[in-house]
């Protein structure tokens, strides 16, 4: 039976991870054994930070919805259990956004909330 030899699939494996590492300073562009673990890093750090995009959204839009729930004199957190208590079902992305650009309704919101609590 013949060798197998693995010069092919490593060439493979080292010009995937150095077009990977385009960009990268230094010998961590040109260099398998630099550019590796740097690759490996970067891979990592950008699935956490797909995870943290999620959770920094969250937070802004939960900052907006409780300046405009403070405008119309209700706290954020009152305004959510009083939309839950009334039946509104609406995403916080939503509320973020009529309490930018559609004050008016997100009033009639907040008075629909207070007479809910």
């Amino acid at each position: 039976m013949a060798r197998v030899k693995k010069g092919v699939n490593a060439h493979k494996k080292h010009k995937k991870v150095l077009k990977q590492a385009k960009g990268f300073y230094g010998r961590r562009n040109n260099t398998f054994k630099a550019a590796n673990p740097a690759v490996m890093r970067s891979l990592r750090s950008a699935f956490v930070g797909r995870k943290n995009k999620k959770r920094e959204y969250r937070k802004l839009w939960i900052a907006r919805i409780n300046a405009g729930a403070r405008i119309n004199g209700i706290s954020y957190s009152k305004l959510m259990n009083g939309l839950r208590k009334s039946g509104i079902e609406i995403n916080r992305k939503m509320l973020s956004e009529m309490a930018i650009y559609d004050a008016k309704g997100f009033a009639e919101l907040c008075e629909t909330a207070k007479k809910a609590i």
